[in-house]
């Protein structure tokens, strides 16, 4: 029998791997209910070996990572085989060998994120284990009674009040789908097709290389959910062809890094922030996608404004004509696109189904697209190809995003089992002074810190279970409050000193970074008064309820963020700027004394 090379047959195995990951979660939403305590420990046993295995960097890694998927992958797998046992248990491990498998969950779990994204997430999980089983022993309101090891341990694995929480439900339900819709998008022309409309739209415009940036960025954005692989997928065609027609480097990178940032806001998709949202809120996802559409239209009209400040102090050009796509190109590869978007609006507006089943339909619409090409030929090589390329980054980002999220459901248990949560709430009134504006200025504060070292859904999920409920207490909808905290953990993207979007798009264009940071502040300064005008004109999160009054609190933002847009960036004198920017600022917060 003829025998494959060891590499390919390397890669044969990680493709079926990745087609079982794949297949197991459309799986889920055809099969209807699967108990949680099998479905989501079967999450974790596929990711982990592509976490700990597939995404190993150095030898090193790849030996020590072998023996701890294994590990893992056993522990998950033991898990949900043993889950009516373990049902009845309520959650207390009552052997030796079912606390070992707690123990390993736990440490695993741990590592996985450390490989995934760093240290500070798994050290922030740690910190929250150790305060679980020694915080009896910290005086003042800050210990906690003690809980037996056994219930502790027991309730973080073996039940629902850890890592197979309802944060997990959501990655397995809901954005390991939108993941995998995002990937079967991007491996045909759909990618070409966001670049062409944009173009198409903009590229004649002064500025106009810059302004397909931000179109296209805000389109890819949507369903990518990360600002750095926006900007590196859309920043590798929008950044030279910036740098081709003059613009100041530190301009291009920061156009892009504030225009894929913004994809994390941008509806339909949001990325995954909006699912977990769902979950925490329970508001219906179509209620979250209204409520975040006119904020995200200002956070876009902003850099708008600020891209044509700039093209009056640099003589911004258009794109060339000759580089623009032809309408017949835009108009095929925007079908690569906007059938399965179609298709996703159809099911989930119309036909009224789940996100998630609606995400299935769409994701076996652009599946049938990648069997064509930009010319509406088949080729079976191309084809082959986007199906890997398609089945292998769905694998590889649903892994990220999972390590990501069973981590932070770590600290999510520990704060339900200990109270802690209720503690930090109360310290949040307390050093406000029981005051809105100052607690939401803490949590502002705590979202930066904490998104500088975390991904932006994790930083939000940490931050708003911690003061979600101090900024509710104060009278705050729940939509208001978590849309907030969202809004403020996507800061660390292009806010110094930690600034992912801005690293890779200054390095893409050889730029020193402060600079670039600086520009992008300037730029993207709706990331930062936008939220504020959420809780100062609550009426532009109620477009369903209310669409008169959204739109009229919507202008009245949208004329104070341009004042403050030019004065930052058009005004060349001190005074002006300080008039714009104060007249700006005033117009967003009358609502405040009004």
């Amino acid at each position: 029998m003829h025998m494959l090379p060891e590499g390919r047959l390397n890669d044969a195995f990680w493709l079926l791997l990745a087609t079982g990951l794949v297949g197991y979660h459309l799986a889920l939403i055809f099969s209807g209910l699967v108990p949680n305590l099998v479905s989501r420990p079967l999450h974790m046993a596929f990711i982990l070996p592509f976490v700990l295995v597939f995404g190993a960097t150095t030898r090193r890694r790849l030996i020590s990572g072998i023996p701890l998927a294994i590990l893992g992958v056993s522990a998950a797998l033991w898990v949900a085989a043993n889950s009516d046992r373990l049902g009845d248990q309520y959650g207390f491990l009552e052997s030796d060998f079912q606390l070992f498998v707690a123990i390993t969950l736990l440490g695993i779990t741990l590592e996985a994120a450390r490989r995934a994204i760093g240290w500070p997430l798994p050290v922030v999980a740690g910190l929250a284990l150790l305060y679980g089983l020694y915080g009896q022993h910290i005086p003042g309101q800050f210990g906690h009674s003690g809980t037996p090891t056994a219930s502790f341990l027991g309730t973080l694995t073996i039940a629902e009040g850890g890592i197979w929480g309802a944060l997990t439900g959501v990655s397995v339900g809901v954005v390991a789908i939108f993941v995998i819709f995002g990937a079967v998008l991007n491996a045909g022309e759909a990618g070409q097709g966001f670049m062409n409309v944009a173009a198409a739209a903009a590229g004649r415009l002064k500025g106009g290389a810059a302004k397909v940036s931000v179109i296209s960025s805000a389109l890819f954005g949507s369903i990518s959910g990360s600002a750095s692989a926006n900007v590196a997928s859309t920043g590798a065609v929008t950044l030279p062809a910036m740098t081709k027609l003059g613009y100041p480097k530190r301009l291009a990178a920061a156009v892009e890094a504030v225009a894929s940032s913004g994809g994390q806001i941008m509806p339909p998709l949001m990325g995954a922030g909006a699912f977990v949202m769902v979950e925490l809120t329970g508001v219906p996802y179509t209620s979250i996608m209204a409520a975040a559409v006119l904020p995200a239209f200002l956070y876009f009209l902003a850099v708008w404004v600020g891209i044509n400040a700039y093209a009056g102090r640099f003589d911004l050009k258009g794109v060339d004509p000759a580089d623009r796509p032809a309408r017949r190109d835009v108009f095929v590869t925007s079908l690569f696109f906007l059938v399965p978007f179609s298709a996703l609006l159809w099911a989930m507006f119309v036909a009224k189904y789940t996100p998630e089943y609606a995400a299935a339909l769409a994701i076996i619409t652009g599946a049938l697209l990648l069997f064509i090409n930009v010319d509406l030929k088949s080729r079976r090589e191309q084809i082959v190809d986007r199906f890997v390329s398609a089945i292998m980054n769905a694998a590889k980002q649903v892994s990220m995003i999972a390590a990501i999220i069973l981590c932070a459901s770590i600290i999510i248990g520990v704060l339900s089992i200990t109270g802690l949560g209720v503690k930090i709430t109360s310290l949040i009134l307390e050093g406000s002074g029981g005051l809105l504006w100052p607690s939401l200025l803490l949590t502002a504060l705590a979202c930066l810190l904490l998104g500088m070292e975390v991904p932006t859904t994790a930083a939000y999920v940490i931050c708003v279970s911690v003061a979600g409920p101090a900024l509710i207490q104060l009278g705050l909808e729940p939509l208001q409050a978590h849309l907030f905290v969202f809004w403020f953990a996507l800061l660390s993207t292009i806010t110094p000193p930690v600034c992912g979007a801005v690293f890779i798009a200054a390095g893409m264009v050889e730029e020193n970074w402060l600079k670039v940071a600086l520009t992008a502040m300037a730029l993207g300064v709706g990331l930062y008064i936008i939220p504020l005008g959420m809780i100062a004109n609550p009426d532009i999160l109620r477009l369903a309820q209310d669409p008169v009054g959204a739109l009229f609190a919507m202008l009245r933002i949208a004329a104070g963020l341009m004042l403050v847009s030019h004065g930052l960036i058009g005004a060349r004198k001190v005074l002006s700027t300080v008039l714009l920017v104060g007249a700006g600022l005033g117009i967003v917060f009358a609502a405040v004394i009004i």
